[in-house]
């Protein structure tokens, strides 16, 4: 304990955490908030009771061309799972919302209150009757498989043969794009023809303005850089202007892992002009070890917005590849629990919109809070029960002020043992994350540990401005 001093965590911190392994204060399995006592009626019905239910937590992803790998946008698919249904719900493994809404809450929250788990098992028992006709489907409709709306652009990439028995795969792709006129940007929403099998994307975007760019060779070119000699290729991308000087880059202007939704703030905040003439590289697109045979062609929707960009965001990273030191070491020892935690000082208020935990299989558990220099807390974020299959860009519902001084603190618990059903080793070996082989730590047998928060600085009132409408 001599040596606790040296990390700078404020030591209330490090005895609690490391004395009760982080079970107890911050790790505990919480329940969501049980609803004020209300009476079930005795037959619940699929179109009064149990329709809306679904809307809500459900088509988002249980509809044609979601990530779930089966619909539920009609009342007879809903009758033919309706075991399944009543069973995940009740042990809280379905709707998937990793974060603990005790801790903190977010824009579409998946969470059903106690009522609601009662209102299915009674349907369920009394025989999951239809009850009176009704249309039903996710409104509004998902065109292009948006979560937002109607893209008003949709860039499409090369298609990629996956199969059965693939390892990790890592692709560079280019789409050189050309529109009318300079527009103004309002989200940019990346969509895998594949869910399940694209791990993560890092996608930036190229602006070549003033006529410096004439149209490419080739528009879209995709590169194979998980295969040996394949860097020389990277010419081939033709990605500098005609002079030979770069071009503007928005680096990281999205990015995209298992379960991530399209975010579109309101009001301009985000908004950025587009120019007529660029492209976007993903670099890279990562698929994970492949158990099917697929064609994977994944697109990229922007959406445009007649309000002009008011507020730059930005991110702040912590962890691996990010701003801070991971403390100890990410190096987990077989058939050890670890916990690692990371911190950073902010030097200027900040308001922060979103915020993305990011751990591969041996994760377990997730905390990241705020210190402030008198010493409250904010808290961000808990995941009492780490989920590789959904790691959101969770938004908070109104900006979160933290100020300057104060110290971001994320916490992670790693399990890699033979209890962790997600390890990919038996028996468990040592895993670490690693940089010696040029990004081998995007492999998903490696491990990471992140935290990024997306930032705008902060205006006064912030704190009141709600994030939730958006505006065309």
């Amino acid at each position: 304990m001599g040596d606790l001093h040296k990390y700078k965590l404020p030591i209330i911190w490090i005895v609690i955490a490391l004395s009760l392994g982080l079970a107890c204060l911050f790790f505990t399995r919480t329940e969501t908030p049980i609803t004020p006592i209300a009476v079930l009626p005795e037959k619940p019905t699929f179109s009064q009771h149990i329709a809306p239910i679904l809307l809500k937590n459900c088509l988002p992803c249980h509809r044609k061309n979601g990530a779930a790998p089966f619909s539920l946008e009609s009342f007879s698919a809903v009758k033919k799972r309706a075991k399944t249904i009543a069973r995940v719900t009740l042990a809280r493994y379905m709707p998937p919302w990793p974060a603990d809404p005790l801790y903190s809450h977010f824009i579409g929250e998946k969470v059903l209150s106690q009522i609601q788990i009662d209102m299915i098992q009674r349907w369920y028992k009394t025989g999951a009757n239809e009850g009176p006709k009704i249309q039903f489907a996710y409104v509004p409709p998902l065109i292009s498989r948006s979560t937002i709306r109607k893209p008003d652009l949709v860039v499409q990439f090369d298609s990629i043969a996956l199969h059965e028995g693939d390892q990790d795969r890592f692709y560079i792709m280019k789409a050189h794009v050309q529109i009318p006129q300079d527009r103004v940007v309002s989200a940019l929403e990346f969509v895998p023809g594949v869910y399940g099998l694209v791990h993560h994307v890092n996608g930036h975007l190229l602006l070549y303005r003033d006529g410096n760019k004439k149209k490419p060779k080739y528009a879209n070119v995709t590169i194979d850089v998980s295969q040996p000699n394949q860097t020389y290729r990277f010419k081939a991308l033709e990605l500098e202007q005609d002079d030979g000087s770069l071009p503007e880059r928005i680096h990281s202007a999205f990015n995209y892992l298992p379960g991530v939704e399209g975010i579109e703030y309101p009001n301009g905040i985000g908004n950025f002009t587009l120019s007529k003439n660029f492209a976007v590289v993903l670099n890279d697109i990562h698929y994970g070890p492949s158990d099917q045979e697929a064609i994977d062609h994944s697109v990229l929707n922007i959406f445009f917005s007649k309000n002009k960009p008011k507020r730059k965001t930005s991110e702040i990273m912590l962890g691996t590849n990010g701003r801070s030191k991971i403390t100890p070491p990410l190096v987990i020892s077989p058939n050890q629990i670890s916990t690692h935690f990371t911190r950073y000082t902010i030097d200027a208020d900040i308001s922060v919109l979103t915020i993305n935990p990011h751990l591969h299989q041996l994760g377990k558990s997730f905390l990241a809070f705020a210190i402030k220099p008198n010493g409250d807390t904010i808290p961000l974020i808990r995941i009492n029960r780490w989920n590789f299959n959904w790691q959101y860009f969770y938004t908070f519902k109104k900006m979160t002020k933290i100020p300057a001084g104060s110290e971001i603190v994320a916490i992670a618990v790693f399990d890699n043992t033979t209890s962790n059903k997600s390890n990919p080793n038996r028996p468990p070996i040592e895993v670490r994350e690693r940089f010696d082989t040029g990004g081998a730590s995007m492999r998903a047998s490696d491990e990471m540990f992140q935290c990024i928060l997306t930032y705008t600085p902060y205006q006064t009132n912030d704190e009141t401005i709600s994030l939730e409408k958006n505006t065309p």
